[in-house]
């Protein structure tokens, strides 16, 4: 571990005398590419790599389940990411991508859950229209919408 310590003090302190006037107030922000606050939300890009490649999977192999709950969560961190001090902006992005691209997949899902009668199954309303489908999600992403921005 301490090389690993070493070894990012060297390419600190070497890169440091290297950036421009310009990116100064970047290098030196508190959330930037010295701390940890940068770059954990530079490897959660992965999860937004994943999310659109998932774009091509077909879907019936979607789960509601795992959609829902990552849009969730990236909705409510990219709250929390805008109230912390410092403001960390590429963990907001970062979320936000996620819970756009999971909330694609969770139409997706639903779409072919409904398409196949399956999205009801154990409720005694089973013949619930398409939109009442997309109306109760709507009301559901305005209700977490309405969390975050307050």
């Amino acid at each position: 571990m301490i090389f690993y310590s070493r070894l990012y003090n060297f390419i600190i302190k070497t890169t440091d005398k290297r950036v421009p006037h310009f990116a100064r107030n970047f290098w030196e922000y508190e959330a930037g590419p010295k701390t940890i606050f940068f770059w954990a939300p530079m490897c959660k890009w992965v999860m937004v790599i994943a999310g659109i490649s998932d774009l091509s999977r077909p879907a019936e192999l979607l789960s509601i389940e795992q959609a829902t709950s990552l849009a969730a969560t990236a909705y409510i961190a990219s709250r929390f990411s805008m109230v912390i001090t410092p403001k960390n902006y590429t963990l907001f992005s970062v979320n936000i991508f996620v819970a756009i691209t999971q909330t694609i997949q969770l139409f997706r899902a639903l779409n072919y859950k409904h398409q196949q009668g399956e999205l009801f199954n154990n409720f005694k309303e089973k013949k619930k229209s398409r939109k009442s489908v997309y109306i109760f999600y709507f009301q559901s992403l305005k209700k977490i919408f309405t969390f975050i921005m307050n």
